[in-house]
């Protein structure tokens, strides 16, 4: 029910715009996260939006890059990453919280909803 796209190979301190579509149902009442998983690492959160946009969080390694969105009239979710690391280099998913209206967190363990994630691959 969660399609992301927009990964790709970029060069360090390039950018790129991930995009995460929800079909079959909506996520408007719903927390959206986007997190990633490096090559033998643990999948590690990046960034939540809450229901209505109007709170985001960031983890601290991307804090200042990446920006996160979303159009509940799309039903779209968008994760804008500048000043990309070769570190963020990843497989990058977006997910949706099933709880309605619940605040953000930074726990996959509370996203129920997975897309099948994205490539981006940062040149040095």
């Amino acid at each position: 029910q969660l399609q992301a796209s927009g990964g790709g190979l970029v060069q360090a301190g390039g950018s790129l715009r991930l995009s995460c579509a929800a079909s079959g149902r909506t996520f408007s009442r719903n927390t959206m996260g986007w997190f990633r998983q490096a090559p033998g690492k643990e999948r590690e959160f990046v960034a939540a939006i809450s229901w209505s946009g109007g709170s985001t969080y960031y983890a601290d390694s991307v804090q200042g890059r990446f920006t996160i969105s979303r159009d509940n009239a799309k039903k779209t979710v968008y994760v804008q990453m500048n000043s990309l690391k070769p570190e963020d280099t990843a497989v990058y998913y977006c997910a949706a919280d099933e709880d309605d209206y619940r605040i953000p967190t930074l726990t996959s363990d509370d996203y129920e909803y997975w897309g099948q994630g994205t490539l981006v691959t940062v040149s040095s």
